[in-house]
């Protein structure tokens, strides 16, 4: 198999740069087997099992799984061990709110991960590469993605003391502190929304170190296996490091209260100075967007004042794996409603047990108080997501276009729109009916336009809001900078949305709900999936890499970008899918995705070939973003 993938990603031998022809497993069941060279559209027919549904890990919608896992272990002196504060909490009582299915699930998920851990040699690939005469070579600088820092509180006020030095997101003491202390918990995880900083007395910080991405909860790894690997190739903490940040806070924070980008581009210096090599930026989700913010930062007389040529002189590479370049379409139910598609589709008894937890109404005001989540609503507008005459990547024979992003049926009472909404308008209808500092700090922080022209391009660079957005703002002058673009796809993921008004009676301040009693045709509870990893559509990790970057107001300098897309092909009984998967938080587990990244530490990243399996250049032809003339 990992012959297989290396002939896919590196060429067949004949000095051919065409992709291999890919295997059966990748051929649309209504199509011939393809011809070598022939673009290959990859297919999303939805057939996973309510377990699979489970998996996922993105906002906090899909944190109640999780919680779930802990409390529904197979062992339930778990419990008892982890939190003998817990022995008056009936377990019956949990279980009567939830379905026997869902508990079922529950157990399996967590004694599938368990027998899996047990049984994944975990540093098989690290070995292999090694084998091959390939040792470190490279500085290494891991940047996570939303939610997989752990945040502990350094609060010494009496509300936060019996929480010192405890992780509230990220551990067994979030999930104890969430069920028995949840308005507390609430106010140590929520910004302050005049500051968007830490409320008063409390202080909540990134967990540090190798520790701080590893694993989720115990169990759940995150970048367990990219870690394992690379120490299979030589690297300890003195030639890697991981820069965890505290992912609530807006880009212009990190800065400000945590030094973040300054104490990032000291490390890199200090690394470059002693190994006398650049470093290799490796990102994930969100901390691709952290890193392409930080290029930024970086050069600028506003930030770390390093000159254009900071990146050329300290920055070899950069692999953007499944980085959310352009936001994703979730973050706007998550913010507007608290929802999502794990949420939508939860069966009656599970959404009341959730709601039990974290009401939707709570779910929302938590994300919003949480300005570094608003980086990821979806940047370009209609050019990007389409509008009402149609979307980039609309299918054949689709009754509803993909730019009618969120849709309402008719009569519904009057809190909800009388039109459908475009991404554009989405995002209007978002900032007209949120409070005001909301607003203000998302529009003080982040822009979400595109930039037609050079001089745009340039202006921008002046402009620290406009930072974030790879279609406003350009790569570094960089040269010689290469960027490996790396992301799942094959995965039905959140597209557009029927929305409705919310039941009779509901104490609620939310003007509107996802339809989940919707299911016709290609909606599924309201929701309508398209293309992507499960989290982030492809539009998002693929367009800057396939399209965008090849622009010249985009790039440049031209920088070499390099893009191998990763086809969803999970294991039927794994859990985490093994060691195909292309879903958004396991591809960081894949085996070809952690074999590329040590190529790439150990200085062979140029024999990487370009792998697009996708239609994601046909989609970035049709998105309205056009060559200056």
């Amino acid at each position: 198999m990992v012959s297989t993938l290396r002939r896919r990603v590196f060429g067949n031998g004949n000095g051919n740069d065409t992709p291999t022809e890919p295997s059966p497993a990748q051929t649309p069941r209504n199509q011939s087997p393809v011809r070598p060279g022939e673009k290959v559209k990859v297919i999303h027919k939805r057939k996973e099992t309510r377990k699979r549904k489970t998996t996922g890990i993105f906002f906090l919608g899909s944190l109640f799984g999780i919680i779930a896992a802990g409390f529904f272990a197979k062992n339930n002196d778990l419990i008892g061990f982890e939190f003998p504060e817990l022995g008056d909490l009936s377990m019956d009582n949990l279980f009567e709110i939830l379905p026997a299915g869902f508990v079922k699930d529950m157990r399996e998920l967590v004694n599938g991960e368990r027998d899996f851990l047990e049984s994944y040699d975990a540093f098989s690939v690290g070995l292999k590469v090694r084998s091959e005469g390939l040792s470190s070579h490279h500085p290494m600088v891991l940047i996570p993605g939303v939610i997989s820092t752990g945040l502990e509180s350094w609060g010494t006020s009496n509300e936060s003391l019996p929480y010192f030095r405890k992780r509230l997101w990220g551990s067994w003491s979030m999930m104890r502190a969430l069920v028995m202390d949840k308005e507390n918990w609430k106010r140590h995880i929520m910004l302050d929304h005049t500051t968007g900083l830490d409320p008063p007395g409390i202080k909540l910080r990134a967990a540090q170190g190798f520790d701080a991405t590893d694993f989720f909860i115990t169990g759940y790894w995150i970048w367990n296996k990219i870690i394992e690997n690379l120490a299979s190739l030589g690297y300890d903490p003195t030639n890697s490091f991981t820069a965890a940040y505290d992912w609530r806070l807006a880009y212009p924070n990190l800065e400000k209260r945590d030094q973040y980008f300054s104490r990032l581009k000291a490390h890199i210096e200090m690394a470059v100075k002693l190994d006398n090599k650049k470093v290799v930026l490796t990102s994930h989700s969100m901390g691709s967007q952290v890193v392409f913010y930080f290029f930024h930062w970086v050069a600028s007389e506003q930030g770390g004042r390093g000159g254009d040529d900071w990146v050329e002189r300290h920055v070899d590479s950069w692999i953007n794996v499944s980085g959310c370049m352009l936001g994703a379409v979730k973050d706007v139910a998550a913010i507007l409603s608290g929802e999502m598609r794990d949420t939508a589709q939860l069966n009656a008894f599970a959404v009341y047990g959730l709601e039990k937890f974290l009401s939707k109404e709570e779910r929302a005001e938590i994300f919003r108080a949480m300005p570094g989540m608003s980086s990821m609503l979806p940047m370009g507008g209609n050019a990007i997501w389409g509008d009402f005459d149609g979307a980039p990547d609309d299918q054949p024979g689709q009754t509803v276009s993909f730019g009618s992003f969120l849709n309402f049926r008719t009569n519904q009472n009057w809190t909800i729109p009388k039109t459908n909404f475009t991404v554009d308008d989405a995002m209007q209808y978002l900032y007209d009916t949120t409070d005001d500092w909301y607003r203000d700090s998302v529009k003080r922080s982040y822009s979400q336009g595109v930039a037609h022209t050079m001089k745009e391009v340039t202006d921008n660079e002046l402009d620290p809001r406009k930072w974030i957005n790879p279609l406003e703002t350009r790569l570094p002058l960089a040269p010689s900078l290469k960027v490996y673009c790396f992301y799942g796809v094959g995965k039905p993921t959140e597209r557009a949305y029927y929305y409705r008004s919310p039941e009779l009676g509901a104490l609620t301040n939310l003007n509107m709900t996802i339809d989940t009693a919707l299911i016709q045709g290609d909606v599924d509870h309201g929701v309508v999936m398209g293309e992507g990893d499960g989290t982030v559509n492809l539009m998002s990790t693929g367009y800057m890499c396939n399209k965008g970057w090849n622009m010249k107001r985009y790039n440049p300098a031209g920088a070499k970008v390099t893009v191998v897309e990763m086809p969803h092909e999970p294991e039927r009984f794994n859990p985490r899918g093994g060691p195909n998967t292309a879903d958004h938080v396991d591809i960081l587990g894949r085996s070809n995705l952690n074999e590329l990244i040590l190529r790439i530490a150990a200085g062979r990243g140029g024999e990487i070939q370009d792998y697009v399996v996708s239609n994601i250049r046909e989609y970035a032809e049709r998105a309205k973003i056009y060559e200056e003339e």
